[in-house]
């Protein structure tokens, strides 16, 4: 775990969205030269990436506030302050000129702020909301710009893919994201005051929050490792021997489905739950009926509904 990378004019500059931004460059780049390697317009992919950054944060941001168990706390931020208790230590309540209350051993806001929902440089994005405005927006991009749909999709999907590598590097670097207890080998102990120490302290596992985390499945890097298979995979075999337009497409779709909903049951951190499963699983089986839908149609038409020509 690695929160801060450097320092710059004072100001820390935080892993996560270093890798974030290292991802969208990655990401973009990679779409431009699949693009000209297409006969695309390159430039087209470019400014897509670019809006993209915006419209993935903006989604990602939105979904987690609404779905992921924190939407009253946000709400009470903004119209009454005495309603949200944030389980932090003494000296982080301090940091974050809160109120501690020691009876509750719970520290409070001093302060109303009703645009709390909207920062997003202190964390908490859920990756399928950035996933469905980006799309939606990328789309209607796509079609102004009069690149065809499906073939756009399919380099957009190879491009994502590795993107999601560099943020999932950038969660394992902020520790956000990580997993349930394991004594298997290949577990991790995150450092004192981490978000696993914190989530173990919470749960009674830990005796204080300032020590460090028993060893946790680094779901992180799992997740890194399991997008780094899906890219090469979209990249070097399926994109030459796709037998449609947007078979690429709903081939990231659906493995990023599966992939997720796996690791989903060793993550540990707070992700909104209903009926058992967590937002992300809730949101991976209608992408898998999407899919399931979609690509019989398109193998039967040799291309999207949506695509010109």
């Amino acid at each position: 775990m690695l929160p801060t990378l450097a320092e710059i004019f004072g100001e820390p500059v935080p892993a996560y969205f270093t890798l974030l931004l290292i991802g969208f460059a990655a990401a973009t780049g990679l779409a431009a030269r699949l693009a000209k390697q297409d006969g695309l317009n390159p430039d087209a992919f470019i400014d897509l990436g670019l809006f993209c950054v915006i419209f993935g944060v903006l989604g990602a941001r939105l979904l987690h506030v609404l779905a992921d168990g924190y939407f009253w706390d946000y709400v009470h931020l903004c119209t009454d302050p005495t309603k949200v208790a944030w389980e932090i230590t003494a000296s982080q309540c301090e940091e974050a000129e809160g109120i501690w209350d020691a009876l509750h051993g719970v520290c409070q806001p001093s302060e109303r702020d009703c645009f709390a929902w909207a920062a997003f440089w202190r964390g908490g994005l859920t990756y399928y909301g950035g996933l469905i405005a980006s799309s939606v927006f990328g789309i209607w991009f796509l079609k102004r710009e009069g690149v065809p749909l499906c073939g756009g999709m399919d380099i957009a999907a190879i491009s994502i893919s590795l993107g999601l590598v560099f943020g999932r590097l950038g969660c394992f670097l902020g520790g956000c994201c990580f997993g349930v207890h394991t004594d298997r080998p290949f577990g991790l102990s995150f450092p004192p005051l981490s978000p696993a120490s914190k989530s173990q302290w919470r749960a009674g596992l830990l005796q204080a929050p300032h020590l460090p985390s028993l060893p946790v499945h680094p779901t992180q890097l799992y997740e890194a490792l399991g997008c780094l298979v899906i890219t090469v995979f979209l990249l070097v075999w399926l994109r030459r021997r796709k037998r449609f337009a947007g078979q690429v497409f709903l081939s990231f779709i659906a493995l990023y489905a599966i992939l997720r909903f796996v690791l989903e049951h060793w993550r540990a951190d707070d992700r909104g739950e209903l009926l058992g499963l967590s937002t992300s699983q809730l949101l991976a089986l209608p992408a898998l009926l999407l899919v399931a839908t979609l690509w019989p149609r398109w193998k039967k038409r040799g291309q999207s509904p949506f695509q010109k020509g």
